[in-house]
Parts: structure tokens; C-alpha cells; sequence
């Protein structure tokens, strides 16, 4: 077998290009592996990449090899248990290569190709032709975020902020530019006297009158100092407004008698891809968690997930607190406000129009995206059929249903997928 190695040099990073182009090569086994990777993280796991497993049989590769070349002549034995037409069997499980512990009948296996991608990658992939809808940056009517940047130097300031590269230019122009003359007839001077030296007894008194000179312009010289304050140049930064690009996730998950820890596990499912996906666009993001039965409260994320506290459903009093909420805390002229709610769809009858109202009157106005996921086998109830007749009117509203764990990254893409021009 012919061996070829690529030798061509690359960047410091020197298997770059051989690993994006295996990226590219096995994009559809690695985006499977990272889709189902989603189910293992914390809603704010964003520490670290992922380790992605693709089966052997899908990372062969083809090779050069040596032809048999000639002519040969083959003998091919007969059997005596089958005849042209009899169907073969096909071989009982480990009869071919094995994975991971499990080994074929002759003992030797392959493991799966197991390897790490980075936090970059993986989300790369995760959120692949996906876009926040209404994306716009916030521009405060009174500007309360700024950017520093360098702009030259100035001649005045604080001590930390002296450049001494630029004092130091600006001392030895000044005193070249003082003591330049100077400098000049004292080494005509000191040519002249050396020139007199040489028979100092008929010029005796020139020589005196030289040295004077030369004694003279020395002191002169050295009395103009080697730094002055003027010299010094203080480096100068001033500041200009930027767009606020700060964000809040809010999220609102109803905890009711009715809503179980497998429901619950595909709501904090749903709610670990909108919250990577914010964290792409953002670099600042307030994550807000609201769960209510018949009463909403604000708590942190290890009570959202998995307090045991129940009871009855109304849902307007977790919206109710969202509202106050972002009156207090987030006001929309300075953040990117996105919201998602979990659900069964249980809720009183009587209560379901008043959390229409309050969405389109008070939430709704401030906010960049809502979106309202119905986890249930059952059949639709009042909540989602008020937010169905919401969402005809409100193209910044979005709805789904969620039967099962598999349905929550086809439909977290459908919500956020790229709109067409």
C-alpha cells in the first residue's frame, strides 16, 4: 500500500485546514451528535466545547494501492449447500466489526472516532441558518454607553497618563532647537583652539580667549534643562456613543399540578437553545426565571428546574410579574428584551383572555421576540387558542407544539429560522 503524507506548511495553527476540511466532510454525522448533545448542558453551560462520536464505518477513507496486474487463473471450490436461487442468511449479530466493548466472533473490533469540538464550533453548528428576528441595536435617547477610544495627546492630565516616549521626543526637539547654535560655535571653537595649540606660545593670550569662550558656551548649554513641563505629553482618550447591545431572556414555565418532570426536562431543553443562541449575539445577557402555579415568583435557576413547590394554573400572574419586572428593572429603549414560555395549555378559562390583554397591551409593545412553546399530548385548550388569535396580529409573537423530547430542536429552528428578503 502507497502511503501519502501532505507535508505543505500551514499557519501556527498547523491542522487548521485539515480540520475544517474534516468538518465539512462530516457535517451532517457531527450536526446529529451536536443536536443530541443539547439534552446533557446547563441552561448557562457555555464553558466548553463538546465531544463528538461518529461511527467508523462513516470516516473511511479512500486509498492508492498496488493492482494485481497480469493474467492469473482462478479455481473457485463448490459447496454442497446452496444452489443457484437459494437465499443466504444473512450473519447473526458480532459477526462483523465491533463497537466500543462489543467484539466480533474473531475477538477484534473498532472503537467510534471520538473527538473535541470548540465552544465556536459547536455552536456553529448548533444555530446554522438561524437569526434572532427584529434584530435591531437600541439607540438611547439620552446616551448612557460609551466607548473609549485613543485620540492623540494633549499637553495636560494626570501623571498615569504620560507618555514618556513622546516627552522624551518632545525634550531633546526642544533642546536641540535651543542649544543648536550654541553647539555649533563650540565645536568651531574647540577646532580653533586645538588648531592654537599647536604653537600655544605665540598665541597665547588667543588661547585663553578660546578657552573662555568654549568654558562659556558649555555653562550655556548646560543650563538649558533636560525635561521641561511643557516637554510633557499626556495621552489623550475621549469617548463616543455607541448602540446598546445588552439583552434579557426572560423565562416563564409553568409549574402546576399538571406539569411533570419529563415536561418540565423539555421545557429547560428548549430554554438551553435560546439562551446560547442570545449569547451568540450578545455579549452581555440577564437571564430572568419566573415560574407560577397560581401565584409567579422570580428565583434562580436550580429552583426553576427543580423545586417541587405546585399548584393550581394562572397563568397572568407570572406575565403580571414580567411586566413589573421590565418597568423596574429593564426599560426597552435600553435593552433587547426576548421572552419564552413553557406550558401544558392547562389554565383557568376565565383567566386566558386576560393574558392576551396583557400581552398585547403591555408586553408585547416593549419586546423584540415572544415565544410560547405548548408541551402536551392533549388536545389545545383556551390558552393556546387566545394566542393563536394574538399571533395573527403580532408578527413578533411565535406559538408551537411540543409532543415529545424529539420535536424541540425542529421546532426551535422553525421559530428562529432565517426570514428571506
Amino acid at each position: 500500500m502507497a502511503h501519502f503524507i501532505d507535508r505543505r506548511e500551514n499557519a501556527k495553527n498547523k491542522s487548521t485546514v485539515n480540520r475544517q476540511r474534516f468538518l465539512r466532510r462530516y457535517k451532517q454525522q457531527i450536526k446529529k451528535a451536536v443536536s443530541d448533545s443539547i439534552n446533557k448542558r446547563s441552561v448557562t453551560d457555555l464553558t466548553s466545547g463538546e465531544s463528538i462520536s461518529i461511527p467508523s464505518k462513516d470516516i473511511t477513507e479512500p486509498f492508492f494501492h498496488h493492482g494485481k496486474g497480469g493474467i492469473t487463473d482462478q479455481v473457485h471450490p463448490g459447496n454442497d449447500q446452496f444452489v443457484t436461487g437459494d437465499k443466504v442468511k444473512r450473519p447473526e449479530g458480532g459477526a462483523g466489526q465491533g463497537k466500543g466493548a462489543e467484539a466480533s466472533q474473531d475477538g477484534e473490533g473498532e472503537d467510534d472516532f471520538v473527538f473535541q469540538i470548540s465552544k465556536d464550533e459547536y455552536l456553529d453548528l448548533l444555530f446554522e441558518d438561524l437569526a434572532l428576528p427584529n434584530l435591531k441595536k437600541n439607540q438611547l435617547n439620552k446616551i448612557v454607553e460609551y466607548k473609549t477610544y485613543r485620540a492623540g495627546f494633549k499637553s495636560d492630565g494626570t501623571p498615569a497618563n504620560i507618555d514618556i516616549v513622546k516627552s522624551l521626543k518632545n525634550a531633546l526637539s526642544r533642546k536641540i532647537a535651543l542649544t543648536g547654535k550654541d553647539r555649533k560655535q563650540l565645536k568651531q571653537a574647540e577646532k580653533d583652539l586645538a588648531n592654537l595649540k599647536e604653537d600655544e606660545k605665540s598665541h597665547h593670550s588667543a588661547v585663553l580667549i578660546l578657552e573662555k569662550e568654549i568654558k562659556a558656551l558649555k555653562a550655556k548649554i548646560k543650563k538649558v534643562p533636560f525635561i521641561d513641563e511643557f516637554d510633557l505629553r499626556y495621552r489623550n482618550f475621549d469617548k463616543k456613543p455607541v448602540p446598546t447591545s445588552k439583552a434579557v431572556m426572560f423565562c416563564l414555565m409553568d409549574v402546576s399540578g399538571s406539569m411533570d418532570q419529563a415536561t418540565k426536562d423539555m421545557a429547560k431543553r428548549f430554554y438551553i437553545l435560546l439562551y446560547l443562541f442570545l449569547s451568540r449575539t450578545y455579549k452581555d445577557i440577564d437571564v430572568v426565571y419566573i415560574r407560577h402555579h397560581t401565584q409567579a415568583k422570580e428565583v434562580d435557576e436550580q429552583e426553576f428546574f427543580y423545586s417541587q413547590e405546585t399548584g393550581g394554573t394562572i397563568v397572568s400572574s407570572a406575565l403580571k410579574l414580567m411586566k413589573d419586572i421590565i418597568q423596574k428593572r429593564y426599560p426597552s429603549d435600553e435593552w433587547n428584551i426576548y421572552a419564552a414560555q413553557a406550558s401544558d395549555g392547562d389554565n383557568w378559562a376565565d383567566d386566558s383572555p386576560l393574558c392576551s390583554e396583557i400581552l398585547s397591551k403591555d408586553i408585547l409593545p416593549l419586546i423584540r421576540y415572544y415565544t410560547y412553546i405548548e408541551i402536551t399530548q392533549r388536545a389545545h385548550q383556551t390558552l393556546w387558542s387566545e394566542y393563536q388569535h394574538l399571533q395573527e396580529a403580532c408578527d413578533h409573537l411565535a406559538i408551537a407544539h411540543i409532543k415529545g423530547q424529539e420535536d424541540i430542536y425542529p421546532v426551535f429552528r422553525e421559530l428562529f429560522k432565517k426570514q428571506t428578503a
